[in-house]
């Protein structure tokens, strides 16, 4: 089960500091992961500039030019946000057991493990 899924809320935690034009502690949703690269697309995170050629479409429109849009970052360099706190944390998995419809079943539930920073 992966740590990290679409719609959290994520802040990176490695790269250049803010203050150097990095992207370090901003936080942003994730809008995509990528299991097989083990990367994910986080929103106002890792933008990049694209060169597009120019082109037509059929009704006559041009297409192309310069393209900015959010390039994938490695799930190692990200931390899941505690909704409580707003801080970066861990995350930890507990089994539960519940009943719908008469049966038990066993669920994994996802939770943020308490940081050790009182900041």
């Amino acid at each position: 089960m992966a740590n990290i899924k679409k719609g959290d809320l994520v802040q990176v935690i490695s790269g250049r500091s803010q203050a150097r034009g990095g992207d370090r502690g901003k936080q942003g949703k994730v809008l995509e992961v990528l299991v097989a690269d083990n990367r994910v697309i986080v929103e106002g995170i890792n933008y990049v500039t694209k060169h597009v050629r120019v082109g037509q479409t059929q009704r006559g429109t041009k297409t192309g030019g310069i393209e900015t849009f959010e390039a994938p970052i490695h799930v190692s360099n990200v931390a899941l946000v505690d909704p409580e706190s707003k801080k970066p944390t861990r995350v930890g998995f507990r089994l539960e057991t519940v009943t719908k419809d008469g049966v038990e079943k066993t669920v994994r539930i996802r939770y943020a493990k308490k940081s050790g920073k009182d900041l």
